[in-house]
């Protein structure tokens, strides 16, 4: 997996390519660890997200308690697949998908 970071002002954008799963959900952990501090709010991108896991699905509930403390997270560019496992797990009821 790919991990590219922009902030912009207060915001920080996360654009993820390839899959989050058991392998890569670690190190996505870790580097939203370390910038999301600095940020206000959080976008992730999942343009090129071909799959995520169940590992995934964890850390993205683990940057959502932290940044609804602030402006807030939002994920954009959902693809087919991982909406599905979104709706599935009910993540999209919890999750801010645009």
């Amino acid at each position: 997996m790919t991990i590219n970071k922009s902030m912009n002002g207060n915001e920080l954008t996360v654009a993820l390519e390839g899959r989050l799963d058991t392998m890569t959900a670690p190190e996505l952990e870790a580097e939203l660890k370390n910038s999301m501090d600095a940020a206000q709010s959080l976008v992730l991108d999942f343009a090129k997200l071909e799959y995520i896991s169940s590992a995934g699905l964890r850390v993205l509930l683990s940057a959502h308690k932290v940044m609804a403390r602030k402006d807030g997270m939002k994920i954009i560019h959902v693809n087919e697949i991982v909406s599905e496992v979104f709706e599935v797990t009910g993540f999209a009821d919890i999750l801010n998908i645009a």
